[in-house]
C-alpha cells in the first residue's frame, strides 16, 4: 500500500508525511538509475575442442585383455628409466582407466598399510593392496615385491596416498630400498610427479592381464578340446537294428511243425 500511495498522483500531503514520502510535483521527472559500468570484455582461454575422431577413439578403446597383457609385460620387464617414460606416457593414451578408488575405502586401506609398513609385515601390505586395488593375490605380491620400486607407486597413487605417507612407507617396508637415499628420493619424486590418469590406466592393465591369462587357462577345455575331440571321434558302424526297435516277426510256414 505504501508503495502504491508512495506512486499515485492524488494522494493528500499528510498521508504523505506521515508515510515519510516525498510529495510528487507536476512535471516532475523520475530520476534514472545511474548507468551500469560496462563490463570488462575479458577473452576466455580457447580450448581445443576434440575432433569426433579423437572422441570415438576415446569412448570405444577399452582396455582389451591383450593390450593390458603387453602393457602389464612390458612395464614389469623395462628399467626404471623405461617404467618413468611408460608412466607418462599413459596420461595421454586414450585407453579407458580404470574407476577410482572410493575416498572412504582408500583411506581406510592408506591407514592399514602404513601400519603394515611400519611393522615390515609385506604378506599384510600385499593382501589390503590386492582387496583394496581388486587384484589377485599373485599380481599384488608382484607390485609389492617388485625390486624397483615403481609398481608399488603406481598402487600408491590409485589410492590416493599422501606423499609423506608414501615416504615412510618406502623407508619401512623394503630394507633394500629404505637403506638407499639414492632410491628413495628417485621413488618420491616420481610418486610427486605421477599423475592419477597414468596409475588408473596402469591399474587397468594389472586387472585386464589377469583377465587374459584366465580366458587362456579355461579356453582350451571349454572350446577348442571339445571340438577337436568331435573331430577326433571315428564314426561308429550303425547297427542292423536300432535300440529299442520290436523284432522282427517269424513267419512260419504250413508244412512246418506239422505232422503231415
Amino acid at each position: 500500500m505504501r508503495a502504491r500511495l508512495s506512486i499515485y498522483p492524488n494522494t493528500p500531503r499528510a498521508i504523505l508525511n506521515r508515510l515519510n514520502l516525498r510529495p510528487t510535483e507536476p512535471g516532475q521527472l523520475v530520476p534514472l538509475a545511474q548507468p551500469i559500468p560496462a563490463a570488462e570484455s575479458v577473452l576466455a582461454p580457447t580450448v581445443k575442442q576434440p575432433s569426433e575422431a579423437q572422441m570415438r577413439v576415446a569412448a570405444n578403446m577399452a582396455m582389451a585383455p591383450k593390450d593390458a597383457t603387453e602393457i602389464s609385460t612390458l612395464f614389469f620387464a623395462a628399467s626404471s628409466s623405461e617404467r618413468a617414460q611408460i608412466l607418462h606416457n599413459l596420461a595421454e593414451t586414450p585407453l579407458r582407466a580404470s574407476a577410482r578408488i572410493p575416498a572412504a575405502r582408500a583411506a581406510r586401506a592408506v591407514e592399514t598399510l602404513e601400519m603394515a609398513a611400519f611393522a615390515t609385515d609385506v604378506e599384510s601390505f600385499a593382501v589390503e593392496i590386492g582387496e583394496t586395488l581388486i587384484l589377485p593375490a599373485r599380481v599384488a605380491a608382484q607390485v609389492v615385491n617388485d625390486p624397483g620400486g615403481e609398481p608399488l607407486a603406481c598402487a600408491a597413487r590409485a589410492l590416493d596416498m599422501p606423499s609423506p605417507v608414501f615416504q615412510r612407507v618406502l623407508l619401512f617396508l623394503n630394507p633394500e630400498i629404505g637403506t638407499s637415499v639414492h632410491h628413495v628420493y628417485r621413488l618420491s619424486r616420481l610418486y610427486d610427479r605421477l599423475s592419477e590418469r597414468s596409475a588408473l590406466v596402469m591399474l587397468a592393465a594389472w586387472r585386464g592381464s589377469t583377465m587374459a591369462v584366465t580366458r587362456a587357462k579355461y579356453r582350451p577345455t571349454l572350446h577348442d578340446d571339445e571340438r577337436q575331440r568331435a573331430r577326433a571321434t571315428p564314426a561308429q558302424a550303425r547297427p542292423g537294428a536300432q535300440p529299442g526297435s520290436a523284432p522282427m516277426p517269424i513267419v512260419r510256414t504250413g508244412t512246418q511243425g506239422s505232422g503231415r
